[in-house]
């Protein structure tokens, strides 16, 4: 293998080891959502800290390690006491939700509350990914762009290394899962798409969701002039695209 540099080295290092899941820090909460795990009725915590610096995010405010707390993980817990029975399930998102060593205790005390658990990650800490995925069971894996293109979306050089490793772990897993690509006309142009086609269906995935780029929440005013009313796909690629992955869904 070909040796990391230092970037990429970090982006693989877990960021925090307090693994105790009272420490866990909650950024946002979403009470209810029928989007965030299609199909089930959830809540979503939005965990604090990212790696990457996508110009899209529209969760900036979670990119730093540290920040306001929405909600302390032990009142999180005994508010989602009285959700039994009305809830489906509970999704950890973020930020990047594997960034959090205590990922993996909060969910299992989640999952003995009666809930399913579901993930949004973008696959930047695969160690961790690798230690949490048997307590997991549902993922929203976030694919920004073929390898090649990764550190153009992410402002992270080796980027793409870590992005590989967890799609390949979550493919070979066995949990239900789901590929997202946000589609940006500059960051992921047709033909990149193609290409991240390609790589998609050597790892055998067969779902895979489009979000179209929308401005309306975007930081970044380079991103929102060369799209500003959003990205468009169209008929002809999509079908280009279901060649190659055939469950491919367009999300707005």
């Amino acid at each position: 293998m070909t040796p990391e540099g230092g970037a990429a080295r970090a982006a693989r290092a877990p960021a925090n080891e307090v693994r105790d899941p009272a420490g866990l820090r909650i950024g946002g909460v979403t009470p209810f959502s029928t989007t965030d795990w299609p199909g089930r009725l959830a809540a979503v915590l939005f965990l604090q800290g990212c790696p990457w610096r996508c110009g899209y995010c529209h969760n900036p405010h979670l990119q730093p390690a540290i920040g306001p707390v929405a909600r302390d993980y032990p009142s999180a817990l005994a508010w989602l006491e009285g959700r039994r029975g009305l809830l489906d399930a509970v999704v950890f998102s973020g930020g990047e939700p594997t960034a959090q060593a205590a990922l993996g205790a909060a969910m299992r005390e989640v999952a003995g509350r009666g809930f399913a658990i579901g993930l949004h990650t973008g696959g930047g800490y695969p160690r961790r990914l690798d230690e949490v995925i048997d307590d997991i069971d549902w993922i929203g894996l976030d694919v920004k762009a073929p390898a090649s293109g990764y550190a153009a979306v992410t402002g992270i050089a080796g980027s793409a290394v870590a992005a590989g490793e967890s799609l390949q772990l979550v493919a070979a897993s066995g949990v239900d899962y789901e590929v997202r690509t946000t589609v940006h006309p500059d960051l992921v142009p047709d033909d990149a798409l193609v290409r991240l086609a390609d790589e998609l269906a050597s790892h055998g995935v067969r779902r895979w969701v489009l979000q179209p780029f929308r401005p309306t929440g975007c930081a970044d005013a380079t991103l929102i002039a060369s799209a500003p009313l959003g990205a468009r796909i169209g008929e002809e690629l999509l079908a280009r695209l279901r060649e190659r992955v055939p469950g491919v869904a367009v999300r707005a």
